[in-house]
């Protein structure tokens, strides 16, 4: 990412990423979200990768329907050739990747604005979102490391519920419906919340330093053009 990107793009492909996931889960049965995600996907890669291009909707448009059948053909290949742990490993070396090319951008570099703000909202949610993969993956691998979760769903059927739990625990709300059982998923869930708690206080302290040093510099340039006054004014009334 560049520093002219527009996070309102990620914005938006992240709440409908998170919308879709649950939608498809209330209404529909299992094929359609491996549809939904594959294409929300796909449109998180474009709100990425794109954001800096003028012509963003003209341009990028007609690579959907494309993108969407590649990934949802491919999905379901990995799916049935027993490679989702692959798919998976993908869709979180993805979010990762973005992840940190958002934090470069947002934390402690220049002033604080709206856009700094919406990409501090899209690096909370893209850790949420990395973590409902870990713990998918964990609960794929290690059947019956979560309480409460089906040991033998499939990834896109364990998803939905894991972007709800991963939420719930980054937040620190801990309903108690789905809980670890095994030592791995126990670190991901405690270590998942000390992040979360961390992330707001870096967040926080990011935001207050940038305002006093506004601060600073807005009440520092009245006195210096004050200062730079007076020496004129002495200098006059010496000749």
């Amino acid at each position: 990412m560049t520093r002219q990107d527009n996070f309102i793009y990620l914005t938006f492909a992240l709440i409908l990423l998170l919308l879709g996931t649950s939608l498809a889960q209330q209404f529909f049965d299992d094929s359609v979200p491996r549809l939904v995600q594959s294409a929300i996907i796909v449109t998180l890669l474009v709100a990425v990768w794109g954001v800096d291009s003028k012509d963003f909707v003209l341009r990028k448009t007609f690579i959907f329907p494309l993108a969407i059948l590649f990934f949802s053909f491919f999905g379901a290949w990995l799916d049935d050739a027993g490679f989702d742990q692959l798919y998976l490993l993908l869709l979180l070396s993805f979010l990762i990747s973005s992840a940190l090319r958002t934090a470069k951008q947002v934390l402690f570099t220049g002033d604080i604005d709206g856009n700094k703000i919406l990409g501090a909202i899209c690096l909370y949610l893209l850790m949420g979102l990395i973590w409902a993969v870990l713990y998918t993956l964990v609960q794929l691998s290690f059947p019956g490391s979560f309480t409460n979760i089906s040991s033998d769903s499939a990834w896109f059927t364990l998803f939905p519920d894991f972007i709800y739990f991963s939420f719930v625990t980054i937040t620190t709300l801990g309903f108690g419906d789905i809980s670890p059982q095994l030592p791995i998923s126990r670190f991901l869930v405690y270590f998942e919340a000390i992040v979360g708690q961390f992330y707001m206080a870096i967040l926080v302290a990011s935001l207050v330093g940038s305002h006093m040093s506004n601060f600073g510099a807005n009440h520092n340039t009245p006195t210096i053009m004050h200062t730079n006054t007076h020496k004129n004014n002495n200098a006059k009334d010496r000749r």
